[in-house]
């Protein structure tokens, strides 16, 4: 079992930045792939980013590529979203998630475990 938690969100004007982060619970943070979701009002779910459990690879979305980084910190249990220049799109509610790496990493397959979201809101 992996719990997770995020933070950081908030809201922050177009060309700002935010840098969001989850808190996993746990011993074995390092046996997981993590990625970061995002879902905005009357949208579906999204991907944005994913990061390997050894962070050796990352996987961005089309639409943030170039302004989002994703990073891990195996030590402390926690996975980190880097987001500079944001745009009004940008604004959704922001999961992170887990997978066991025995079901592999990036934007294909299922994540098994979600954190509650943390919302993020860019005015323009």
């Amino acid at each position: 079992q992996v719990q997770l938690v995020e933070s950081g969100g908030g809201l922050v004007q177009a060309g700002g930045s935010l840098r969001l982060s989850c808190a996993a619970s746990g011993r074995t943070f390092s046996s997981y792939a993590m990625g970061w979701f995002r879902q905005a009002p009357g949208k579906e779910r999204e991907i944005v980013a994913a990061i390997s459990s050894s962070g050796a690879n990352t996987y961005y979305a089309d639409s943030v590529k170039g302004r989002f980084t994703i990073s891990r910190d195996n030590a402390k249990n926690t996975v980190y979203l880097q987001m500079n220049s944001l745009k009004p799109e940008d604004t959704a509610v922001y999961y992170c998630a887990a997978r066991h790496i025995s079901t592999g990493w990036g934007p294909d397959g299922k994540y098994d475990y979600w954190g509650p979201g943390t919302q993020v809101t860019v005015s323009s």
